[in-house]
């Protein structure tokens, strides 16, 4: 794909010019996991297989400041397209050397917030945000730091997740496992009002 041929309209969608998208009402919404080099042009280079095989581009997480344990940039790519090309996308992402670490329907369909508070700093904050998000099976939606005593001392941190529809249940107990471990308190979300 050259990129002086794509265009990105007001809502975030690529097209090419020459190549009507498939329009049949057919589609289905996705989600590919990649990690990417910090290289200029790598996310670019990502998104011309999405593009080349029929899918729509429906938003980008790109995670600048959240680094993998191989020190590549996680990158979340919502698209949408006919079920029978979402193989294809996946298999050009591949072979363009792409890392693909999940590719399937969307999932997340729920948001939970929970509040860490303990030496969130001095624990690694950044490898406690890892683990959480793989073994939750979360991504890291938004985050709020409060450290008034500076990066020794007690601070607190809202963490906005993505989770899989109705897996609220799994994802807290795999963060209580993790706040165990790392001596933090996990103060939890209210999940309904049953008695």
């Amino acid at each position: 794909m050259d990129v002086r041929d794509t265009e990105v309209t007001a809502m975030g969608n690529e097209t090419s010019d020459g190549d009507d998208p498939e329009t049949d009402g057919g589609v289905r919404p996705y989600t590919v996991r990649l990690e990417l080099v910090d290289e200029p042009g790598e996310l670019l280079r990502a998104l011309a297989p999405v593009a080349d095989n029929g899918g729509n581009l429906l938003s980008i997480h790109h995670e600048r400041g959240n680094i993998t344990p191989r020190g590549h940039i996680p990158v979340e790519v919502d698209l949408e397209c006919p079920p029978d090309r979402f193989d294809d996308v996946v298999d050009a992402l591949r072979n363009a050397g792409v890392n693909v670490i999940q590719a399937g329907a969307e999932h997340y369909g729920e948001e939970i917030n929970v509040v860490l508070v303990g030496e969130l700093v001095e624990t690694d904050l950044s490898e406690t945000l890892s683990r959480i998000e793989a073994e939750a099976d979360s991504v890291v939606r938004d985050l709020s730091l409060s450290a008034p005593d500076g990066t020794d001392g007690i601070s607190s941190a809202r963490v906005r997740l993505a989770i899989d529809s109705g897996r609220a249940d799994e994802a807290l107990a795999a963060i209580r496992s993790i706040g165990s471990s790392k001596d933090l308190t996990v103060v939890e979300p209210l999940l309904g009002g049953e008695a």
